[in-house]
């Protein structure tokens, strides 16, 4: 067993996997508890959504590149699901495609920094308490396979 490999994680093959890592270790920092490819709701799947301290709700969306930006056409669905919305790009993005009033963080796999911090419109009560008990149970279900993976060959 060589023990530095053991402690290095591989880096993820997709670049907005690799995104989604940095992102992540920013969100945990904060405090907040992170899920990735999360879905909210039929039809909708985000890169990333975190619950923070407060029961806050932020939905990050990793773009890899222009093309990748272009060709979201359901990022407007996720605001429904948030209390606030991040982009989520490297340090060549070109910031000006990305639209006014959402939030942005520069990130690569190592870690991620919020330079605009995305505005605040918090859920309402119903929907919070139905996200967070959605988001519960994945957590509680991804962690359960990642223990047991047999635990769901049969089910």
């Amino acid at each position: 067993m060589n023990v530095l490999s053991d402690n290095i994680s591989p880096l993820p093959a997709m670049p907005g996997q690799r995104l989604a890592r940095g992102v992540g270790r920013l969100l945990r920092s904060l405090d907040h508890a992170v899920l990735t490819e999360f879905v909210p709701v039929r039809g909708l799947r985000v890169d990333l959504m975190s619950l923070g301290p407060r029961s806050e709700i932020w939905v990050v969306e990793c773009k890899s590149g222009r093309a990748d930006f272009i060709s979201d056409r359901k990022w407007q669905g996720y605001l429904d699901w948030c209390d606030r919305f991040f982009w989520a790009v490297d340090a060549e993005f070109p910031a000006d495609l990305l639209p006014e009033g959402t939030g942005l963080i520069r990130a690569d796999p190592f870690g991620a920094e919020i330079t605009r911090m995305a505005p605040e419109t918090r859920l309402p009560g119903a929907r919070r308490t139905r996200l967070m008990r959605d988001f519960a149970r994945a957590a509680a279900l991804r962690l359960q396979g990642a223990a047991d993976p047999g635990a769901f060959s049969d089910a």
